[in-house]
């Protein structure tokens, strides 16, 4: 894998594509998130409303994202975190650059890279940016996160170089 000099002597690695498999959305899981977030907007739920407003199918809000983009974004940064095995990783924030909101029936792919690495508070903290992209290669959104491994678990809290 290619590395690049990052900031405070760390590098950037590679791509990481689909850590898992590409994500099919659905009808019901774009129902279930809006539910989840309390949001009642019915181009969330109702075909007949979304196509009213111009769309082909339900769409999913737009933190829908995260749905897809956490597990290419932790893929990405497993290698950031110091210690040994598996880190409690933590999702700190996020945002989303959208070209079309996505929407049932889409079949989506996670590219993620590492952006930053820093310290905060004894917390190593990475940020990731992650392209979502249909199954046609169609660009849907960017999502940049930053994702937390806090300290106190008794492995190094330095950040690994590579």
């Amino acid at each position: 894998m290619v590395a690049r000099r990052m900031s405070a002597g760390h590098e950037q690695h590679g791509w990481i594509r689909d850590p898992g498999t590409p994500y099919e959305v659905s009808r019901v899981k774009i129902m279930e998130f809006a539910v989840a977030i309390s949001d009642p907007n019915p181009v969330y739920r109702d075909r007949a409303a979304a196509r009213q407003v111009g769309y082909p199918d339900v769409i999913a809000p737009p933190t829908f994202g995260v749905v897809v983009a956490l597990p290419a974004s932790i893929a990405a940064a497993r290698d950031a975190f110091p210690g040994t095995g598996s880190p409690v990783v933590v999702h700190v924030d996020q945002h989303f650059d959208y070209a079309r909101p996505i929407r049932a029936g889409d079949v989506l792919h996670a590219e993620s890279a590492v952006t930053g690495i820093r310290e905060v508070r004894g917390s190593v903290m990475v940020t990731t940016r992650t392209e979502i992209r249909a199954a046609d290669g169609e660009h849907i959104c960017t999502a940049h996160m930053t994702l937390a491994k806090l300290p106190g678990n008794g492995n190094s809290d330095r950040p690994r170089h590579a």
